[in-house]
This record gives structure tokens, sequence and C-alpha cells, in this order.
């Protein structure tokens, strides 16, 4: 290759470049701004292109014809050649040498280029040349294709050489020109181009200056007319690379070829050509050159490939480096730059894999995208006004002296022939490539030390010939090609910098770095779709293996990226920053993981290191600033690193960290005056890069941006700006994540007029790749992922789930990190470490990223049996096989950090030694393991001694020699190997190689000398300088270890996963919130630069719509209480106009996002009423504010105050509330809500003052008047809570806020009214409770007194739409019946009167009659008043008349459309309002009235009840009168004991006489009810106040008497059960009971007197059941004992009180008469139960001295008149049954006789028994009885006289013996006669 090497072209001295700020020339500027991809050279290609003349030969600029601006052309035609050279104007330009005529442009006729019908050689206005031209060159000569070239053309040329000296002086070059012009001039040359070409090639090798630019110029015109085009090179795809004809050196200058195997001609021409290129060559050698190479490269026709491909370029590349012509630079810069854009843009992409939008638009350079679409060039052309087919990049003249004749095609192009190459690129390369690309190359140049000597192509094989395997069609070559030129220039880009080439942009090899690093930023932009699309394959020439070409691509890409992006050099900084911008936006889907690594490894660490420069910084996050600009860049960026488990950085997360970190760091230094250039916030809208002519700096970047570049110029200019630059950034995330995740529900379009999206929803679905509209300067197609994945869904919960599991891994790695044990424990419960097996936990550690070495390292050094097997299982994984000791003891020590503890050292070390001997059987050093072992150990020792800082005397070799002397089984290890590795350790110290950590710079010390030592040193540079080594260094090998993978094949983790989601915006959020708010709240706080508070808000604003929309409560609680803090409206004082703009952001938030604020109103409302709060103040109103007595505050300033009342701020503030009816039914809830918390609080503060702050309770009442008419079920839930709070309000211990909400109220409540309520709803009633609420809870009576006026006025106005309202209006009346002062409860007792009198119908067909009564009932109770209480009872009494003739009451004719019973819904509430009277009125002469009342109305008109009525009446008003009888809970509602005592000893008895009476008035009607008054009957007698009981036995009594005749049957069995009930329930069994007996220490005798003292009140107390007996054994009180005795003692009474009311009841005839025999006898059997209890307990003598001796009474107790009594009414009833002489009772006989007669003999016994001096009172007692017995027996008929004589007889004598009464002596006498009448001693009269 024609490349000097380094040492040469270091020794040439060339002039230097034009310096930066040289004056360039005005035709430079021109072209420059044009933007196409020939660059500066002034040819543009077919988007927007226009020709340019070079200088003519007076050095006068060629005038220009203008040129059109087209785009999107279809239809494919070969380009005219380039212009090489560029015109410059005549004051910079040295006068070149004269140049030969060559062809001018073609001229487009209906898109088709023809020949040009003008042949003169000419500038373009159609001047001839200074050059005259003979006839004999006006003939044309025919291609082997049919096409003809004029013989101009190559006979001037042949003839100018023809004329040289050196063509006389060589033979071969003579003949050689002889032979072609004869051809030529015969016509015959066209068929044979070899022949023709031989002499052009021997005139160049001459090394005269004027032949080789004539046959130069000549060649160049040759090829534009496809003169060269072989039918076996190019017309047919070769099937393998053409070889080269010097593959190994610039070949022989002599013309011989004879050695080469055959090359084709295209190669032969290029050898020819670039062969004239050496360091010495002419500038206008060089020009010529770079023309020809141009034109063959651009030919449409003559293919160049590979080896001669990369031969062009790199002469080009040499001709820019060596060139001292500024000239001659930029030209061959500009046709660099076109031929590496036609290398690629030649390649055919398969037009099926892109989507069908964008297979035939251009690439859409998003950050870029709203720029002018159509960009008018400086000179426009009408010659290329027509639509040029887009071919190729290049439609130009040559060098502009002379007319172009071009090639117009007799047919269409072959197949073969690449005329359709460009196709599928047309508008990549028409619209992007151009517009993209053009700036750059121009004023960057390379080395052509370095790059030169070491251009990569040479080297490598794949373009010499292999045999090709599969045919290679054009195409598979044109793609190789690319990836030839795409490697050369990376590698390019890679060569390392000296340190004098980096301070010097003019050197060469900094030249070299820049031009290929904006040829490979050019290509990215330009081509990206050759990059991803899947149809671009590169076969091996020689194994025909396919590799994809981003795959081939992608390793050359990282490394430059790799090597450049740490440079120091701001210039290729800022390229390698730019490049990777590309990589992001467009090859993010395929380089998934290299992405991560330059993130992580590169770009994230200059951002947060402390030694790298603004500049840096601020060019990364100007990429950082286009990656959140696109908002699905950025939601993948999420989902495939923070989401993906294999990725070792949340890089989204650390991003955000980052940036929030930028955008509040501090500022060191005084920030810039207003001037400040602000930061290059992409803003496509408002700025074109570089407008107008001006043309930057020679050798700057920005001279070469691409559009969409950010211009570093203005950017990382100071610490404030970088600040603000972060702030946008931030901002612009936030804008993204609400227009990807709120747009729609869908993935939301762009907010930028992105390009749009073809593809539905479904399609981007189906291919697992970003849709291009939002991969900015992506490729235009859809990207498909390195490897066949399978179509993977976009499913938010498996990233959910992915991130959460990612989380948790890394929750487990940082406690392993900090406690170990702890850490494994964890990550085995959570799962990532599959079991507690040793195995498992090892292979966790050693695989796993993040864990820190040191913790591994005391892990598995611990004593523990467990530790000890995880560190062998550790150790077997790792593989130290066939590996020399020290270095298998370094990879030992890189999976984990040496503890510091011997022991733990020594156990690493046998394992060590063990796995070491294991892995190299073949070592024949070591005797054992032991001896590897003890030199593992001395080895870490010497380690540890050579290069630790502490140790002052190191280790010798002597002494480590002398330390492993006999280590090895008894001998000593080799010398050699010993000396080896001290030299090893010495120098190499064995450490973490991540660890390492970056060399301190070496800083001079203290003083003078320090200082001097110092001066001119960068030292923050030179750090820099060291840590970038090292982390590019590290980025290499990660990106070699990632190769390696990828050509193995393992890529499973490299799924790129393709967001179309939205729901992924709410986690995006949720992990960044916080950097969010810091970031946004940071700088509002610090800053009062307008701009920045508005960009700051934006992000509230934003961030606040993220939250609301995805409701997430926490966060957006932090963002709106943030911003409602910013508003510093609670310290006016300090207030500044960015607070005023945080309040305006307040008031846009509350009308924009309403609906999803939630508990986040309060904050916003809080501020509203605080803005009120200060228009007041600064009006000068004086503001009660309670809560901050004793502190003046400061007024806010006048500016403020006046904007605070601006109609803008007044008019947002009013939105918030009359929008509300806007809000949806949840959110008007929690709107409501808050409103209500702020007007309480504004209550509150303003404590007793006259002038409340009630702003947010008028709002409140404006807001109810504005949503008044939403549907009634959302209008339920705000009143719920508006209702609550008036109650609040209203209830104010301040008068005039009670005052306002009742007025307010009333309001409300008027306009309510006027809406119609159906039937059965309540909504009137709920929304007048507040008024009912304050009357029962404000004490105040002008308050109440208003509550009532308000009701009056309402009634008044409203009374014909009360519905449900009456039951409300009711209870208020009722609760001031309740009221303290007269005036209350007689106005409302009015009402009530007036309501009852006028609007009766009314209130009843509302279903309001009940309320009424309660009412009235509640006045009926007023005890202070009684006369408003007796007019109330006489009222409630009026009502029945006045309810039964109401045709509303529906009582005289029912209903029968009606449901309700008229009953239930009108008598009961009457009679129920006697009920609750007669129980709860206090006055007892109300009372009296009521329960008269109840019982005359039963009476009057309870023959119209229905039976089913009559039970409601009883088990609803009549029994619960006597509920105080059965239960305890009954008593409460007495206040004192009195009290209940007067209301039983009254009302009670009265009522129970009364009901009675009724039983007995309505007995037919009410008999159905019996059990339950035989129930209450029981209750009332079983009592231990016998006062109750015997009024209960006595109404029994009068029940039965009274309805003897009524009662059934059944009746009287119940009437039975209720005795032989009553009588059990008051035996006394606990007389029995032994545990009462024992002796208690303390006095019995007190007993009685308690017992008395129940007589005075009346007091219920029902008995207790007997089951209640103490357990046996149990110990019992005194006090326990006293009232059991006391109940046994009730208990004897009641019994005896019931055997006289059955004694009384069975001696009644009509009683006895009518109850059945059966019933009778079960009355008997109680009766004889009651007689035999009393019986064993008078007998039992020692038990009732018992009772007495433990002071159960004062004397001896007995039953004696139970006794004798029960006995008395047995013998008397039995005695009638026995005789009774109806049929029944005849049958019953025998039952009557057998209780009878063991009766009537054990009584005469007993009675025998008695002593008349001690127990005259017992015989007293039975002596009637024995009289009935003796008179009974006498009465016996003869058979049962005698059947019981014997019995009888005897104890009838033993009578005789004692006194006795007459009446018992009359009986005896009796007796005895009739035993003389049945023995026959006496006859009967």
């Amino acid at each position: 290759m024609d490349v000097p090497d380094s040492s040469q072209a270091a020794a040439i001295p060339l002039p230097p470049s034009p310096p930066p700020h040289d004056d360039p020339m005005p035709g430079i500027m021109v072209q420059l701004q044009s933007k196409g991809p020939v660059g500066e050279n002034g040819s543009q290609s077919t988007d927007g292109e226009r020709t340019t003349s070079p200088p003519s030969e007076h050095g006068q600029v060629a005038p220009q014809p203008p040129s059109h601006h087209t785009r999107h052309r279809t239809s494919p035609t070969p380009p005219a050649k380039p212009v090489p050279s560029n015109p410059v104007s005549p004051a910079a330009r040295r006068p070149p040498a004269p140049l030969p005529n060559i062809p001018t442009s073609p001229r487009a006729t209906n898109g088709h280029f023809r020949p040009s019908t003008d042949n003169r050689a000419g500038t373009p206005n159609g001047r001839a040349p200074s050059r005259p031209s003979s006839d004999s060159h006006k003939r044309s000569l025919t291609i082997s294709k049919g096409n003809t070239v004029s013989v101009v053309l190559i006979s001037s040329a042949l003839e100018t050489i023809a004329a040289s000296k050196e063509a006389k002086r060589s033979v071969p070059l003579r003949d050689s020109v002889q032979r072609a012009l004869e051809m030529v001039k015969s016509g015959q040359g066209g068929d044979k181009p070899r022949e023709i070409f031989e002499p052009l090639r021997l005139a160049c090798e001459t090394r005269n200056e004027k032949l080789m630019i004539a046959s130069l110029d000549c060649i160049s015109k040759l090829i534009s007319y496809s003169f060269f085009a072989e039918t076996s090179s190019s017309a047919h795809a070769p099937t393998s690379p053409p070889p080269s004809p010097g593959p190994n050196s610039r070949s022989s200058m002599t013309g011989s070829h004879t050695s080469l195997p055959a090359p084709s001609l295209v190669d032969l021409v290029v050898h020819t050509i670039t062969s004239c290129h050496t360091e010495n060559t002419p500038e206008t050698v060089s020009l010529q050159i770079v023309k020809a190479l141009l034109a063959l490269v651009l030919s449409p026709t003559v293919l160049v490939h590979q080896s001669s491909l990369l031969k062009a370029v790199r002469t080009v590349y040499n001709v820019f480096l060596l060139s001292v012509d500024a000239v001659n630079q930029m030209v061959a810069q500009g046709g660099l730059t076109q031929m590496v854009n036609h290398v690629f843009a030649r390649c055919q992409i398969n037009a099926s894999t892109l989507p069908a939008s964008e297979s035939t638009t251009s690439l859409s350079v998003q950050s870029d995208s709203a720029r002018s679409s159509k960009r008018p060039s400086v000179v426009s052309s009408p010659r290329n006004s027509l639509p040029l087919p887009p071919q190729t990049p290049s439609a130009h003249s040559s060098d502009g002296t002379g007319p172009t004749l071009v090639q117009e095609p007799s047919e269409p192009p072959s197949s073969a022939a690449p005329s359709e190459a460009g196709v599928a690129t047309d508008g990549t390369l028409g619209e992007t490539g151009q517009t993209n690309g053009m700036h750059n190359g121009a004023h960057h140049s390379g080395e052509p030390s370095e790059s030169t000597n070491g251009d990569p192509v040479h080297d490598d094989d794949e373009e010499l010939p292999g045999v090709a395997q599969r045919p290679l069609s054009t195409n598979d070559l044109f793609i190789k090609d690319a990836f030839l030129v795409f490697r050369a220039l990376c590698k390019l880009t890679m060569k390392p910098l000296n340190s004098e080439s980096e301070r010097d942009l003019k050197s060469h090899s900094m030249r070299s770095k820049l031009l290929s690093l904006h040829l490979v930023l050019m290509i990215l932009n330009s081509h990206m779709p050759i990059f991803v699309s899947p149809s671009a394959i590169i076969y091996s020439s020689s194994s025909n293996e396919a590799t994809p070409f981003i795959q081939a691509a992608s390793q050359y890409l990282c490394l430059c990226l790799s090597r450049n992006a740490v440079s120091p050099v701001p210039q290729v900084f800022e390229i390698s920053v730019e490049i990777f911008w590309r990589v992001i936006s467009g090859l993010r889907t395929k380089l998934k993981k290299e992405i991560e690594v330059l993130l992580h490894e590169i770009f994230i660490p200059i951002l947060e290191m402390k030694t790298s420069t603004l500049k840096q910084k601020a060019m990364i996050v100007s990429i950082l600033q286009r990656l959140c600009q696109d908002p699905q860049a950025l939601v993948e960026i999420y989902l495939n690193y923070d989401c993906d488990g294999e990725a070792v950085d949340n890089i989204y997360e650390h991003l955000m960290n980052i940036i929030s970190k930028i955008g509040t760091a501090p500022v060191t230094v005084a920030p810039q005056k207003a001037n400040d250039p602000t930061s290059p916030a992409l803003q496509p809208q408002t700025k074109q890069h570089h407008q107008g002519n001006h043309v930057p700096p020679s050798f700057s970047t920005a001279a070469l941006s691409v559009p969409g570049n950010v211009d570093s110029a203005t950017i990382g200019n100071s610490e404030t700006q970088l600040r603000r630059q972060g702030l946008e950034c931030l901002v612009a995330v936030l804008k993204s994540l609400v227009a990807w995740g709120t747009a729609s529900t869908s993935p939301p379009e762009q907010a930028a007029n992105f390009a749009t999206r073809s593809m539905g929803e479904e399609a981007r679905r189906d291919t697992m790749t970003p849709d291009n509209s939002v991969d900015k300067l992506s490729s235009g197609d859809v990207e498909l992922p390195r490897g066949h994945t399978p179509e993977i869904a976009d499913d938010p919960t498996k990233f959910e789930s992915a991130k959460q599991k990612k989380t948790t891994l890394l929750e487990g790695i940082k406690k392993f990190n900090l406690k170990p044990k702890r850490g494994v424990q964890f990550l085995v419960e959570t799962g990532f470490i599959p079991s507690n097996d040793p195995k498992d936990i090892a292979r966790f550690l050693l695989e796993t990223d993040g864990l820190n070495k040191a913790a591994i390292g005391e892990y598995l050094g611990e004593g523990d049996e467990e530790n000890i097997a995880i560190m062998h299982a550790f150790v077997d994984m790792l593989d130290l096989s066939n590996m020399p000791f020290v270095d298998a003891l370094r990879s030992f020590l890189q999976a984990f950090r040496l503890p510091g503890e011997s022991q733990k050292i020594d156990r690493y070390m046998l394992k060590f030694a063990e796995r070491y001997i294991a892995g190299n059987p073949t070592n024949n050093v070591f005797a054992n393991a032991d001896t590897a072992y003890v030199l593992a150990y001395s080895t870490i020792m010497l380690n540890t001694d050579a290069h630790s800082p502490q140790v002052k005397n190191r280790m010798t070799r002597q002494g480590f020699l002398a330390n492993n002397r006999g280590i090895n089984d008894g001998q000593d290890l080799p010398e050699d190997f010993l000396n080896a590795i001290y030299d090893e350790i010495v120098t190499n110290e064995i450490r973490m190689k991540d660890e390492i950590e970056v060399p301190n710079v070496a800083v001079a010390g203290p003083g003078l000398a320090g200082v001097l030592a110092n001066v001119g040193r960068d030292l923050n540079k030179e750090t820099y300088m060291m840590q970038s080594n090292s982390m590019a260094n590290k980025t290499e090998a990660l990106f070699r270890t990632l190769m390696r993978s990828q050509r193995r094949g393992t890529k499973s983790n490299e799924q790129f996963f393709s967001a179309s989601h939205f729901i992924h915006v709410r986690p995006m959020f949720e992990v960044a919130w916080i950097p969010f708010l810091a970031g946004l709240s940071g700088p509002l706080q610090d800053t009062d630069d307008l701009e920045v508070v508005e960009l700051c808000l934006e992000g509230f604003k934003a961030a606040i719509h993220i939250v609301c929309f995805f409701d997430l409560e926490l966060e957006r609680n932090a963002f709106v209480s943030t911003l409602s803090k910013f508003t510093f409206l609670n310290n006016l004082g300090e207030m500044k106009t960015k607070n005023m703009e945080a309040i305006k952001t307040l008031l846009d938030v509350a009308v924009t996002e309403g609906n999803q604020l939630k508990g986040s109103w309060r904050e916003v409302l809080g501020c509203v009423s605080q803005l009120e709060h200060m228009q007041l103040i600064s009006s000068g109103v004086d503001v009660p504010d309670a809560g901050r007595k004793g502190r003046s505050r400061k007024p806010p300033t006048e500016e403020l105050a006046n904007e605070s009342r601006s109609t803008h701020i007044t008019v947002a503030a009013d939105m918030v509330f009359s929008l509300s009816h806007y809000l949806s039914g949840t959110a008007i809830v929690d709107f409501v809500r808050a409103l209500c918390d702020v007007s309480w609080e504004e209550i509150q503060s303003s404590g007793l003052s006259q002038h409340p702050r009630l702003f947010s309770l008028q709002k409140l009442v404006e807001i109810s008047y504005y949503n008044m008419s939403r549907i009634r079920l959302e209008w339920s839930n705000m009143w719920e809570i508006l209702g609550e709070h008036f109650n609040q309000v209203c209830c104010h211990k301040n008068p005039h806020v009670g005052f306002f909400a009742l007025d307010a109220l009333r309001q409300l409540a008027m306009r309510f009214l006027e809406k119609e309520e159906l039937a059965h709803f309540k909504f009137q009633k709920d929304f007048l409770r507040p008024f009912e609420y304050t009357m029962i809870h404000n004490s105040n009576p002008d308050v109440r007194d208003m509550v009532l006026q308000c009701l009056q006025q309402m009634i008044q106005a409203r009374v014909h739409n009360l519905r449900s309202g009456w039951r409300t209006m009711f209870a208020v009346f009722s609760a001031a019946s309740k009221a303290a002062t007269e005036r209350i409860a007689s106005s409302a007792f009015e009402i009530v009167t007036r309501l009852n009198k006028e609007h009766f119908s009314s209130i009843v067909s509302h279903g309001s009659f009940a309320d009424l009564t309660v009412c009235i009932t509640d006045f009926c109770k007023v005890n202070k008043y009684q006369k408003i209480s007796l007019l109330a009872i006489a009222m409630l009494r009026g009502l029945i008349p006045t309810m039964l003739e109401s045709p509303d009451c529906g009582l005289k004719e029912p209903n029968p459309s009606s449901t309700d019973d008229p009953m239930i819904k009108y008598w009961f509430p009457v009679l129920f309002g006697f009920y609750d009277v007669i129980m709860n009125g206090e006055d007892l002469e109300i009372r009296r009235l009521a329960l008269d009342s109840l019982f005359n109305t039963l009476k009057t008109y309870g023959s119209t009840y229905p039976v089913e009525f009559w039970d409601t009446v009883c088990q609803e008003l009549l029994f619960p009168i006597f509920a105080v009888l059965k239960s305890s809970q009954d008593v409460s509602r007495f206040s004192t004991q009195e009290d209940m005592s007067v209301w039983l000893s009254t009302t009670m008895i009265q009522a129970l006489r009364n009901l009675i009476d009724l039983y007995t008035f309505y007995f037919e009607t009410l008999e159905r009810f019996l059990d339950g008054l035989l129930d209450l009957l029981c209750v009332c007698i079983c009592q231990e106040n016998d006062t109750l009981a015997r009024i209960g036995t006595s109404c029994l009594q009068q029940l039965l008497e009274s309805n003897v005749k009524k009662l059934s049957a059944a009746r009287w069995e119940r009437v039975a059960t209720t005795f032989v009930k009553l009588f059990r329930t008051t035996t006394p069994h606990q007389l029995f009971d032994e545990s009462l007996r024992v002796e208690i220490d303390g006095s019995s005798s007190e007993m009685q007197d308690s017992s008395e003292s129940n007589e005075q009140a009346m007091v219920p107390a029902p008995l207790s059941p007997n089951s209640e007996n103490p357990k046996a054994g149990a110990r019992i009180s005194i006090n326990e004992r006293r009232r059991i005795f006391r109940q046994i003692i009730v208990k004897c009474v009641l019994q005896l009180l019931l055997i006289e009311t059955t004694n009384d009841l069975l001696r009644n005839d009509e009683v006895y008469n009518t109850i059945p025999p059966e019933h009778l006898l079960r009355l008997m059997g109680v009766l004889d139960h009651s007689y035999q209890f009393a019986r064993m307990f008078n007998e039992d003598k020692d038990l009732r001295t018992g009772l007495w001796k433990v002071g159960f009474m004062k004397h001896l107790p007995n039953l004696l008149k139970q006794e004798s009594s029960s006995a008395s009414t047995l013998v008397h009833v039995l005695l009638r049954m026995y005789y009774d002489p109806r049929p029944e009772h005849q049958a019953a006989r025998p039952q009557v006789a057998d209780r009878l007669m063991p009766l009537g003999l054990g009584v005469l016994q007993d009675f025998n028994k008695l002593r008349l001096e001690t127990q005259a009172k017992n015989i007293a007692a039975w002596t009637p009885v024995v009289a009935e017995i003796l008179q009974g027996f006498v009465r016996f008929d003869d058979k049962a006289f005698t059947r019981y004589l014997p019995a009888i007889y005897p104890l009838a004598t033993d009578l005789l013996s004692r006194e006795m009464a007459p009446e018992i002596r009359e009986g005896l006498r009796e007796y005895f006669l009739r035993v003389g009448y049945i023995q026959g001693i006496v006859e009967r009269p």
C-alpha cells in the first residue's frame, strides 16, 4: 500500500494544516452548509445535491447552477462522477497547476441522465475553455457494450504522453502509446480497454507530474464512461473476491505485471492510481489521484471490491493526512466521506425485513425531528430542478473545467450490476444520509504517522482470494466491502495517541483519529439499516461461514468506543459520545450487553468521577437528555437492565440517581452573569445547527456535526450550566414517562413529531423489537434480536416479578456483604441458593457478581464444619489444572480476598495444595501436597512482606530460599524454581483484579520545592488519565470475554425486550421517585432563576401526573406536599416570585389532576386558603390568627401582593372550585373531605373573633351549589362529609360561625328542596340532618332559635316539596322539646301544632305520621313545662279522630293497592306514644292521663282491631310495660330508686289492673294471648317484694274468677301448669342445704333488720331459681348466706300466698264446677307436695335448731301454717271431688281416694301425737282439718267405709283420749255411730 511508515512520515517536514481560525473561503462555506454526503468537496448526493466547479485556470470560482432539493426518488440510474475538488476564494488559494478538460455534470431530463448535446469542453455558462480542440477529436469510440465515448477524451491524453520526453526515452511507453493512438483513431479501441489503458499506466509510473496528471485525468474520465467495465469482472457477480494486483507491496513502478496472477482490469486501474501517491507526490497529482479514485469507487458499472477498495480508501486517507494544501485536504476528506458513504449505500438491504412505512423513508433523527423537512440549499440549480433518482450518493461534475459526457444506457442495467443496490436505502442516503452525515469529516483529520503505517486492511486475510463454496452475489460483496471499510476505520480509531499528539490537534495522529471517528459516526448515522438488517450477512471467502453484519462489526465498534470514550481530548471524547448515542438509539436491540458494559464501566463512572471535566460530564448528560426524550428507549433501558437479573447494575435507577445528583450538586464557583449560555437541551424546534454561512473552526468537532448532535461549545462551561442540564434531563425523563405511561392505555405515540408508527400494536408485539419511530437514529427497519428468539409479548407482570427478584437478590448480596452467615441464610430462604448443600452455596459464591470478595474470604475461612465443607466445595470448583504454581495461586486468590487470620489462611492453603496437586499430576517438582501447602503459605508471606507499606525490612531472596529449605519431603526445591517465584512475586504483587486501585498521582511535597515541582502539571488530568486507562482496560477485557461467549453461542441473556406496555412506567417511577423529588426540589429551593424554576415546576407537574395516574399514594403525598411547601404561603415575608410560580403550578395541578389527587387535595386546598389569607393581608384587612399570638407576621412585598390578586391567580384559584362538578364521583368526595378539613382549620384559627375566617366554608357552600345536580349516589357520598362538617361548624363555640353556617345551610336547603324527591328516598332527610344535630348539641339558645327560624322559612317556602325532610324537621322539634329554655320549646311546639293543624294530610301522605307522633310524644314528656305536656297529650289523643277521618290514612276505606298495614302505620305510633309517656314521662299526672288514654283507646277502638294487631299491641306495648319486673336493665331508666318505687306502686299496678280488665273486656279476642299474660303474672308473683306478689296473685285470681266461664279445657290446662310452675318456683328447697347451717365467724343477730328494710321501697327483684344452690363443700360468706336466708323466707311467704289463692279459687263454686277434674288433681298434686315438704321440715327438729342457731330466724323456724293450710285445702277439695256426682269426677274417684286416704290417716296420726301443753298452737291449727276429715270419712258409702274401717278406727279411738274441740267431738260421734251401723251393733234409724 502506498503508505510511508511512521518513521518516514514523521521525518517529512510538512507545512501545517490551516489553523483553526483561518478565514476559510466563501466557496467552502457554501459547500459546507449544504450537508450532503459528499461533504466538503462540494458535490452532494441525491438529496439536495448541487455540483460545483473547481477553480478555473484563471483562478476564478466557476459559477454554480442552482439546485433543487428533492426527496424520495425511486427509479435508479447511474450517477455522474463527482467533483473531487473544492472551489476556493482567490485570496485564500494557491494557483493550482493547469488541469485538462474533464466532463461536466450530467443534465437531468425527466429523471434520467442523458449525454449533454454540447460536447464542447467548457464551464457551465457555455464559455469554451482556453484549450483548442481539433476536429479529429469529434469522433466517438464505441465501447463493447455499445455505448460511445468521445475520442477527444482519450487522444488528447495519449498525444500529451506521446509528446513527452519520457515517451521518447521509454520504448514500452512509446510503443503502447502509438498502438493505443492508432486504435483510437481507427475507432477500434472500445473493445480493448486494457490496450488503451496500458500507455496511461506506464505514463503514471514515469513519476512525471505532467504525465501523471494527464493520464490520471484521462483514466478518471474513462471510468466515468464505464470504459474499464470488463464483462468478466463486473457484469456478473464474481464467485470470489478479485485478487489484488499487489497484495504485499505497492508493486513495481516499472510497469511489469507479469508476476501477477492475471489481475482484473479494475484492480489494475486501482493499483495504478494508488501507486501514484507517495509522501512526495505533488499536490496537483494528489488532487487527480483523489478525483480518479473517487470516480472509480463511485462508478455504477466499474465495481471495486475488497483489497482494491481498501487500497483506494487508504490512498485518499493518506492524501488527506500527508497533503499540506488545505484545498487538497478538504477534497480528500470530502472524497473519503463520499466513498465511504457510497460503499455503504450500495449495499442492498432486503426490503421485506423493513416495515412498510420505513423501507422507503429516511432515517429520522428524532432529536432533530422538528427541523424543516425540506432544507433549501444555499445555491439553487435549475439543472437539477427535476427529481433525480436516488441511485448512489453522487451526481456530480468532476473537476469543473470542461463539460461532462455521460453514458446514457441503451438498456436497463443488468441485475448483476449494482444499479439497484441503493434502492432499498434510497431514503437512507437521500434524506438522513446526507443531512446527518456531512459536516462530519470536514475539518477533522487523522494521523499519517501511525494510522497510515498501521492501516489495518493489509493484514486481514478475509479479502484474499479463497475457494468459494457458495456463489457470492454482488450484494454479498458489497456488504463485505462495507464491513471491511468499517473495520478498517474502527481500527484506525483505536490507534493510541502519544502525549504530544493529544496536545496538538494538527498532528497526523490526531487528525487521523478524528477523521476516522467522524467517518464511523457518519456511517452509523447514515447507514444504520445495514447494521440492524437480518439480511446483512457477511460470508467468509474461505469457510463460507455466514456472520451477521452487526455481530462482525460490533466487536470493532465496541473496542473503538472503549478506547476513545475515555480520551481526555475533548474532540475525541465528544465524537465517541456521539457514536455511543447512535449505538444506544439504533443498536440497543442488538448490543444489549455491550451497551450495559459501556454504560456501567465507562460513561456512568465518568459522570461520577471527580477528575473528569465539566465538558465530559456535560457531553454524557447531553446524550442522556436525548435518551430521556425518547420514552421507548428509556423504558427499554429499564426493562433490559434493571429488570434483568443478569445485568450487573440497575442502569436506569443508577442514571436517575446520578442525574439527580448532578442537578442538585452544590456550585463551588460564583454563578455566571445573566448572559451565561443556557444548557443545550435539545430543542430542535428552535435550533438549527450552524445557521447562516458561519463555518466553525477547522478542527472542532462541531464543524463536522451531525444533525442531532449537541453543539459542544455551548455546554459544560460552568457548574451552574451542568446543573441546569441535569435538571433538564430529569424533567425530560418525567415528560417521557408521562408520554409513555399516561398518554393512552396503549403505548403512547411520541409527543414530538417522531416518525409515525405504521405498525399496529400487534405487529409490534410480534416482533420482539422496538419500533423504530422511537429508536432515535435507528435504522428505519425493525431490529431483530441477534438470536432467533421466540416472540415474547410485553408482559408487565413478568418484568415486575423479575425486578422484584433482582431487588431481593441485591438485598441478599448486601446482607451477605455485611453479615455473610445471615446473607446466606436469607439467600437460601429466598431460593437464590437452591439448598443448604455446600456445593450449592459454593457455586453461588463463585458465580454471583456483586459479592464482596473479602466477605467471601471471611465466610469460607470460618472454622465451623459447615463453612469448611463449603470452602472445600468452593475450591473444588476452581480449575487450577495445568498451571504454573504462582499462576494457580493467583487464580485461586482472585475468587476471594484472603483473610488476615493465620488459622484461616492455613485452612485455605491446605485445600489449595490438595487441589493443585490433584489438578497437576504431571508436576514433578513437588513430592507431595505438603510441599505445595508450605510453599503456598510461604509465597503468601512473601507477597505480604514485599508489598505491605507497614513492613520496613523486606524479605531478601536468601531469606525466602532459607524459609523453604527441606520442605519437599526433606529435600530442597530447585533453586531456580524458588528464584522464579521470588522474582515474580516481588515484581508483580498478587492482588485482586477488580480491586486494583488507580495509582495516585505522585504530588510533590509541601514547601517551595514542591510548588515548583508541580508547576505546569495538571494533576486532575493526570489522575483522570490513570483512572481512565484502567477503565478502558477493564472494559476491553469484558468485551473480549463477551465476544468469546458469543462465538461459543451462549447468548441466553442477550434477549432484548421491547417495550409496548404503559404499565412499566409505574415501577420505573417507584424506583426513582426519591431522586426525582430531590432533583426537582433542590434547584427550586436554591435558585431564583425563573427559567430553572419553570423547569422544576414542569417536572413537578409531570411527576404529579404520573403519581396520580398510577395512584401511588406515598409518592403523590410527597410531591404535592413538597410543592405546596414551596408556595411559602405560611411565610409571606420570605416569599419570592418563584413561590408565586409554585402557587400557579399547584393550582394547575389541582385543575388537571383533580380526579386522582385523593388525600393530596388537603395540601392543595390548604394553599388556596392561605392564598386568600395572603390576599386579605395584602389588602390591609385585619385577619384574626389565633395560632400566631405575639408574633407579628411580615407582609409580602407589594409586587407579590399585587401578583396574588392578579387575574391569572384569582381565576385559577376559582377554577379549582368552579370546575369541581367535573370531578369524578370518588374525587369529589376526596375534594370535599379536604375542603372540610381546611375549613375547620380556618375556623379554629379564628377563635372567638367577630369576623372569623370562613373562606373555605363559603367555598363549601359554592361547591355544594355547583355539584347539586350530580346523581344522587354521588351527592349522598358528598353530603355524608359535608353534613358532618356542618354539624361540627354549626356547633362551634363562636356563634358567628354557627349563624353563618346555619344561614348557608338554609340557602342550600332552599335550593336542594326545589328538587323533586321520589317516595321512599331519604335525601332530604339526610340533607336537613345538620339542623337536628345543631339543635341537640348546640346549647346556645340564639343558635337554636335560628334553627327553628330556618325551618319555619323552609316550611313556608317549600312545604309542598317536603318529602323525607318532614322526618328530620320533626326530629329537630323533638330535640327542641328538650331545650333548657322555655322559649325554644314553646316556639317548637307552636310550629308542631300549626303543622298538625294545617299540613296533617301532607305529613301523612309522605310517610311522616310516625315522626309527628314521636315529636308530640316528646313534648308530652317535657317535665319542666306541664302546660306544654298537657297540651301535647291532648294533641296526641286528638290525633286519633283526625287520623280516622283522614282519607290519607285509609283507615275508613282501606286502600287495596297499599302494601303497608295502616294499623301499624297509623294506630301503632299513637298507641306507642301513650306507652312511651307511661314508661318515660316524669310527671305522675301525665303518666296517669297516658295510661287512661291508652286503655280507654284500646277499649273504645279495640273492636276494630284485627287479631294480628292485638298481637303487636300485646307484645310491643302492653307486656313491655312490666318488663321492669323481669330484667334489671329496664330499671336503669329511673334516675332514683324512689322514682322507680313511685312508678311501680302507681303506674305499673294500675296498668296491671287495667290489663286484667282489658283481657276480661276483650277475652274472646285476647284469649290467644292468655299464655303471655299468665307468664307476666308469674313474673309479678315471683318477686321478693311481697306487695308486688300479692297484687300479682290477686290479679291472677281476678282474671280467673272474672273469666271462669270463658276458659276452655286447654286454657285450664295452661292455668294448672302456671300454678304448678309457681309452686315449684316458690318451694324453699334451700332449707335442707347443710352448708347454710355451718357456723361462720360473726354475729348472726342482725339478720332480721335488713329483711324488713325492703318493705318501704318497692323494688322488683325476681326470685332466683332453685338451681342456684351453692356447690357442696363451698364456703359462703355471711352476706351471701343472709341473702339466701332472705330469699328462703320470701319463698315461704309466697308459697303460703299461693296456697291461700288456690284455696280461695277452689272454694269458689263457679271455679270448682268449671275446672276439669284432671287439672284439679294436678293442683292437688302440687298442694300435696307443699304439704309433704312442710311436714318433713317441721318434723326435723335438728334441722330447725341448726337454722335457728346460725341466725336464720329469731325463734325456732317452722312451716306449720303452710303444712296445715295446704292439708286443709287438699282435704276439702279431695272430699268434694270424692263425693262429686258428675261422671268424670266419679271416674277419677279411685285416684282421689288414693290421695285422700293416706293424707287423712297421716293427719290423724300426727294430730294424735300432739301434746296439749307444748303444742297448743299446732293443735289449734289442725283441729278444723281433723274435723273435716272425720266428717268426710263418715260420708263414705258402706263398702268404702268397711274397707277403710281397720285403718281409721284405731286412730279415731285414740282421739277419744284427748281433749278436743267440739267440732272434732261431733265428728267422732258421727263416726262411731256409723261404725255401729255398719257392724250391726246398732240398727239404722
